[in-house]
């Protein structure tokens, strides 16, 4: 298992040695530097082999990962630094041009290390690391750092995008995120052998549950930048032996355009979908082209990550249907009045699980209009806002 490719991403295969490794010395390297058991600190990175090493690094160093889409603006990088009140920040030097007014604007910023080169980046007031020199600078130190943790401890922030005001933190514990994968990869029946190819972003939670999920289940995931060249992507599926693609639709959008017959897809053996729903008529053309590859239909929101899945077998005759709750997971439609609705009634989904958030980051307020207590005692549910 050491030895096994954990990784194929930009030219590089990595194994889960290099990955623990690695992941051991840059923690190390952020204890050294200040980085305290729940301190928060952000990744701002593409899809990389440094961005999967860096989830691990600070899960070791006790603290909390914060993922930051590598397109956001300066602004918006200002607003989550200081929201999250991040003391350490990850980011690749290219990302940092044109980002010189953050440093003044982010009082609680006490570290910034750089993928690249660090006399790249401009106005810096910060201590300022390169990864390289960080992850040299501890090479001895290739055991994990003693244990900070516990799971009931914040593993993440994860930040929605909303649709009016400012995104809000999402506060994932290490409990929430191990209940998610193993629920997941349950009913993916994912196994060692598994090649998954992922090209959504690791901000985005569907795209780093990919990477969690692999590396507990012992696959391989090939870590894609984007979709952008669609037949590359094919390519690669087929010169890997890909066995499941998570997809959402306007991938799909992109693969029904395409002449799939020139592929040798017979290595797929699943997609799946979550995020925006699954129009049903690329489900049914889906089904058409490769009737040998099952398609995983799912529903979920960040907040407790995924809610239900409709079981392949059924995607034939429930085409539209979101399917049932997943594996340790309990949901009700409820009414306007909180009562709980039959077949066929239109209401508020409503979750419960070891899967469901702890409320939003700092704001106590809006996390009481999503959790409620229900009738069991001591126990939270969460109120979706989605009827169905």
């Amino acid at each position: 298992m050491p030895e096994k490719v954990a990784l194929i991403c930009d030219n590089r295969r990595v194994t889960y040695r290099e990955i623990e490794t690695e992941a051991n010395q840059l923690a190390h390297g952020l204890i050294a530097r200040g980085v305290q058991r729940g301190d928060r600190v952000v990744l701002f990175l593409d899809n990389s082999v440094e961005a999967a090493i860096g989830v691990w690094a600070v899960l070791k160093a006790g603290a909390v990962f914060v993922m930051a889409n590598p397109t956001t603006k300066p602004d918006k990088l200002t607003y989550l630094l200081n929201n999250s009140r991040a003391s350490c920040l990850i980011a690749q030097s290219k990302r940092l041009r044109g980002y010189e007014a953050i440093w003044a604007e982010t009082p609680h910023l006490q570290n910034v290390i750089v993928v690249g080169k660090s006399e790249e980046v401009a106005d810096c007031t910060q201590p300022l690391t390169s990864w390289s020199d960080l992850v040299a600078e501890n090479k001895e130190s290739t055991l994990p750092p003693k244990k900070r943790c516990i799971d009931v401890d914040l593993a993440a922030l994860v930040y929605t995008s909303g649709s009016t005001g400012n995104p809000k933190g999402v506060m994932l514990t290490h409990a929430n995120m191990v209940a998610a994968n193993k629920s997941i990869t349950t009913y993916l029946r994912n196994t060692p052998d598994d090649i998954v190819l992922n090209v959504l972003p690791l901000s985005f939670d569907y795209g780093l549950y990919q990477w969690l999920m692999c590396c507990n289940y012992g696959g391989t995931l090939v870590l894609e930048k984007s979709f952008t060249y669609p037949h590359a992507i094919l390519d690669k599926i087929v010169k890997l032996g890909v066995t499941g693609f998570p997809i959402v639709p306007t991938v799909v959008a992109i693969l029904l355009q395409m002449d799939l017959t020139k592929y040798d897809l017979s290595k797929l053996r699943y997609f799946s979908n979550t995020g925006a729903a699954f129009p049903v008529e690329y489900i049914l053309k889906l089904r058409k082209l490769l009737p040998d590859v099952t398609i995983f239909s799912m529903f979920g929101l960040t907040e407790c990550k995924r809610v239900s899945y409709l079981p392949p077998e059924e995607i034939d005759r429930r085409t539209s249907s979101v399917g049932k709750a997943m594996p340790n997971c309990e949901t009700m439609i409820l009414d306007d009045d909180g009562n709980e609705l039959g077949p066929n009634e239109v209401g508020e989904l409503v979750v419960r699980g070891s899967n469901v958030m702890k409320g939003y980051w700092e704001a106590p307020e809006l996390t009481a209009i999503r959790l409620k207590p229900g009738k069991i005692p001591h126990e939270m549910w969460l109120y979706t806002g989605d009827l169905f």
